[in-house]
């Protein structure tokens, strides 16, 4: 069965984000660990998670994914700002020991006109520190649009950080279609060629979840500028294609299409129909 959700709140708690993500038809979901433009998480509510936990079992919710906040800038210039990337990541992985088979995704970050190589080694430096306290889920990094000096334009640079990392058993990527369309990937013509070179560049073993967004820019715009599935420059076909190819379909799927409720539950309905038929 196709493993398909959406973005929720956490302002209401675990339990609150599973019966939300059973009543619009989704089997996971993914949310902010905190504040995604702040920094503070609220209080864990162990009675809450245990509550969510017997809930995801009977209602059959998969592995779910946790989004650090975009604050998180692991290759600052500055060490202020790399420690607290540090710090917000070890503190959101300790909560997530809670939350059995849950991953974590980021994005790596920008490096401020210090050069790639640089941000590179500023990422794996913190993400070897990160391991040392042998958390459980699994780190994605994320591929990036290209904005400015971020960090993952391309596989390159996020494989030249998993090879880096001492032990990157446990560390995967996340896919978001808006952002590869937007940093030059063409995922609507040539899907299979680019799927045949992120097998070559990271393997498509790192390939661990995927963000399901269409885009308002053109191929190679580097902006990021998420759209509803098919009214954007991706369009449906590309996301059909994408959720019964036999090398993706397996995979967790997230939106993070600009909607409410009910516009993904419809997304999600549209694309479960589409790996029906297809």
């Amino acid at each position: 069965m196709l493993r398909i959700g959406c973005h929720l709140s956490s302002a209401k708690g675990f339990l609150a984000m599973g019966k939300e993500a059973v009543g619009i038809g989704a089997n996971t979901f993914q949310f902010f660990t905190r504040n995604p433009r702040g920094g503070k998480a609220k209080a864990l509510d162990t009675e809450d998670i245990a509550a969510y936990l017997a809930y995801a079992q009977e209602h059959g919710i998969a592995q779910i994914l946790a989004h650090a906040p975009y604050t998180l800038n692991a290759c600052a210039k500055d060490e202020g700002i790399r420690q607290f990337a540090y710090n917000t990541m070890r503190d959101d992985l300790e909560r997530l020991e809670y939350i059995p088979d849950a991953m974590y995704n980021f994005h790596p970050g920008s490096h401020v006109k210090q050069g790639a190589e640089a941000g590179i080694a500023y990422i794996a430096d913190m993400l070897d520190r990160i391991q040392e306290h042998g958390f459980h889920a699994t780190i994605l990094l994320e591929t990036m649009a290209g904005k400015g000096t971020e960090i993952g334009r391309n596989f390159e640079e996020l494989q030249a950080i998993i090879e880096r990392v001492a032990d990157s058993s446990r560390i995967g990527v996340c896919m978001d279609t808006c952002h590869v369309f937007d940093g030059g990937y063409d995922i609507t013509s040539q899907l299979e060629q680019v799927l045949e070179e992120f097998e070559s560049v990271l393997g498509l073993r790192r390939l661990k979840a995927m963000h399901l967004n269409d885009s308002m820019n053109l191929l190679g715009s580097h902006k990021d500028r998420h759209a509803k599935i098919g009214e954007g420059n991706i369009g449906l076909k590309t996301f059909e294609a994408i959720v019964t190819h036999p090398k993706l379909r397996e995979l967790p799927f997230f939106l993070e299409t600009p909607n409410d409720l009910a516009g993904y539950q419809k997304e999600i309905a549209l694309l479960r129909q589409c790996a029906i038929i297809s």
